[in-house]
Formats: C-alpha cells, sequence, structure tokens
C-alpha cells in the first residue's frame, strides 16, 4: 500500500465530506450550517489542492482545477458570511445564508467530480 496514495484519497474524501455536512440542513436557517465547518472544509480543500499540484498528469489537471473551483466558491461563501456578519452589521439572514450555502453547494459538486475521477483512475489503474 502506497502511504502517498492514502494521505492522498484521505484528504480528498474528507473534503467532499466536510462539504457535504456544512450543506447539509435548510438552505435559509444558518443555525443548521456552522461557520467552523465551513472554515474546516476550507482548509482541508486547500491541503487536498496542494497535494494536487504535485501530479503532472492530465487528470491531475482535471483534479487540481476541481480543487480551484471548490476553494473559490468556499472562499467565496466565507468572505460572504465575514462581510454580513463584521463589516455590515447586517448579519446573517435568510437571503445572506441562502447564498452562503449555494456558493457550497457549488463547491460540492466540484468535490463530487473530484472523487468520482479519483475512483475511475483507480479502478481504471487496477486493470
Amino acid at each position: 500500500m502506497n502511504a502517498e496514495k492514502v494521505v492522498f484519497s484521505f484528504f480528498i474524501v474528507l473534503a467532499l465530506t466536510l462539504n457535504f455536512g456544512f450543506f447539509l440542513g435548510e438552505l435559509d436557517d444558518s443555525a443548521h450550517h456552522n461557520i467552523y465547518e465551513l472554515f474546516a472544509t476550507i482548509f482541508v480543500n486547500l491541503v487536498a489542492m496542494g497535494l494536487k499540484m504535485g501530479d503532472r498528469t492530465q487528470v491531475g489537471a482535471v483534479l487540481l482545477s476541481t480543487s480551484m473551483v471548490a476553494n473559490l466558491q468556499l472562499i467565496a461563501g466565507a468572505i460572504v458570511w465575514g462581510y454580513v456578519t463584521q463589516i455590515s452589521g447586517v448579519g446573517l439572514s435568510e437571503d445572506t445564508t441562502a447564498v452562503i450555502v449555494s456558493l457550497s453547494g457549488g463547491a460540492l459538486i466540484a468535490n463530487v467530480i473530484s472523487v468520482v475521477i479519483l475512483v475511475s483512475e483507480t479502478l481504471m489503474s487496477r486493470r
């Protein structure tokens, strides 16, 4: 068993599961979406992206691009959250919570694509 591949796969799957955990719940209810889980998701996605930078194959490029998309959307969601709670002083409304969760939903799709590619590449390399 290759420890490097285990760590690589672990972070890709962890990024997906954390993202799903943040996304799950009522779209506009901020009580269902924890800020710490969002930041954990961003951190793990950044680590997964860093691990994907070492792969110089075509599949590696696609995996890296899915991570970049996920990070962009998650960071945009965190910026929206920070702006409405810290700068504007308005606080989280149903509308802004829906925007944040929708952005994390886009990141969730990118993470699903990444895991599907990882699994398909693993199955293809077995043959």
